[in-house]
């Protein structure tokens, strides 16, 4: 279960930890209870993250720096959040002061703070043998509670819950992006969103493969050809009190396990593989936060859901498919089958005629040769929603950077026998990979692709980020959701 968070007006006797979050200006003036000797030699300086434990009256006593004050952001009490929870993990319960001076507002800062408590306690233990939430020697933290010292009014109770809410959100994708590929097979994948759906208050569809083929979903099924798990295709709907001032589609990769079909990946290229529907969970995360942060659009996601494997009659080099929109596709690798699932979703989102179109794909290792890691690749067709979407990413704390669509690299994927090839050429497949998404985009409509292949898992912790899926785009989502505004 995901830490709790709280608004106290002082510590509570059961917090066995008691910790401040400081500014270096508070190092340097002096910090009661804290030698400053000690400190010294200890290196504290209050930078951002730098942490200091001692032992206080049968507990622990703690300070987090957050670095100077004149530069203390979300993103800063965001990722001192984490850095409390992890030195704080043996402890089951933990009392936090919020810094005494910054330039931060306090409802923000509340907010950052219980994200960040929530994701950098955040620990996937479903296939651990212990894991009762002790810490039995395995590394499960045992911190169960923070409370928020100062204030607990109204307003400083709802910004620490709107935090955990959003966090709880995150923490949605990232345990289905960790779940292994084969167990969460698609027709289980179909399950659980509709389970989150249930829950968070949202409305659900789910195509089955009888469905899926009166449909018309030619990708999705020639994707799926390969396995021996029946595809699914599922429509999630947000519906907010009173009239929608807008209406968003959210389409999701949701690719349960990616072997690359006949064009087999390497055995080190498929070890991650069961988060290539991180993308999927990503939205179906987002959308369970929406009821409860009351966003005042209308948004519907389109999750197309299927395994690439290599069965007997899996997809061939060379087979063309005829997406639901009617254009086809000659398939050259197999392995270039994301944008084959969101080929069906975007036509069909397009057909509901929403404000605004924004897809989330694991698609391509081009975007991470070019970007790295961390940062998520942007395109589109639409340059106010990029603009929205890349500020909705930095208020979220989430990195995103716009990437060009240039008309000419669609020669790259001309084809001789179909209207299209489903890769281009050796360079720039990124930038290619959101080109063809691009023809299935209906005229007239706004589109972003956001290609977040490298953050959408970690390789280690940091900050807010736990190592394994990281649920990257649910923030965004979120608060491009709270945001929003048509204006084309």
């Amino acid at each position: 279960m995901p830490i709790t968070v709280h608004a106290v007006r002082s510590v509570p006797k059961a917090a066995t930890a008691s910790v401040s979050l400081v500014t270096a200006e508070d190092v340097e003036a002096g910090i009661d209870g804290f030698d400053a000797a000690v400190l010294d030699t200890t290196g504290f300086r209050g930078k951002a993250e730098q942490v200091h434990l001692q032992p206080a009256g049968g507990g622990f006593a703690g300070l987090v720096g957050v670095g100077a004050a004149a530069e203390v952001t979300a993103a800063t009490i965001r990722r001192a959040g984490a850095a409390l929870a992890r030195s704080c993990s043996r402890h089951a319960r933990a009392a936090v002061r919020l810094p005494a001076a910054s330039g931060l507002d306090d409802a923000a800062a509340r907010q950052a703070l219980a994200e960040g408590v929530i994701l950098g306690g955040y620990r996937y233990t479903v296939y651990k043998s212990s894991a009762d939430g002790s810490d039995g020697g395995d590394g499960t933290p045992k911190l169960a509670r923070v409370d928020v010292v100062g204030s607990a009014s109204a307003a400083a109770k709802d910004a620490l819950a709107r935090g955990s809410t959003i966090a709880a959100g995150v923490c949605v994708a990232r345990d289905l992006s960790n779940e292994p590929g084969g167990s969460l097979t698609a027709p289980a994948f179909a399950r659980k969103a509709a389970a989150v759906a249930r829950k968070a208050g949202l409305k659900s569809r789910v195509w089955n493969e009888a469905e899926i083929k009166k449909q018309r979903l030619g990708g999705l099924l020639g994707v799926n050809r390969g396995s021996t798990n029946p595809p699914r295709y599922v429509e999630l709907t947000y519906e907010p009190e009173g009239d929608p001032v807008a209406t968003l589609a959210f389409v999701g990769k949701g690719i349960t396990f990616d072997a690359g079909g006949l064009s087999i990946k390497t055995a080190q290229g498929m070890m991650a593989m069961k988060m290539d529907m991180c993308g999927a969970a990503a939205i179906i995360g987002a959308m369970s936060v929406l009821p409860a942060v009351g966003a005042p659009v209308r948004v519907k996601g389109y999750l197309p859901m299927t395994d690439n494997m290599l069965g007997g009659d899996a997809t061939r080099p060379g087979d063309v498919l005829t997406i639901r929109n009617g254009k086809t596709i000659e398939v050259l690798n197999t392995d270039a089958e994301g944008r084959l699932i969101l080929a069906d979703a975007l036509s069909l989102a397009c057909e509901d005629e929403p404000d605004a179109v924004v897809d989330l794909a694991t698609l391509t290792g081009a975007c991470m040769v070019a970007l790295g890691p961390s940062i998520a690749g942007l395109m589109g067709n639409d340059e106010p929603l990029i603009d929205e979407i890349r500020a909705a990413a930095d208020r979220a704390g989430e990195r995103v950077w716009p990437l060009p669509l240039p008309a000419d690299y669609a020669k790259q994927f001309e084809s001789n026998v179909a209207d299209m090839k489903n890769i281009g050429g050796t360079h720039g497949g990124a930038l290619t990979a959101g080109l063809i998404l691009q023809q299935f985009v209906a005229d007239g409509i706004c589109w972003a692709h956001l290609d977040i292949a490298g953050p959408a898992r970690a390789e280690s912790d940091d900050g807010e980020i736990s190592k394994g899926g990281t649920g990257f785009g649910v923030r965004t989502l979120v608060e491009l959701a709270l945001s929003y505004t048509s204006s084309n």
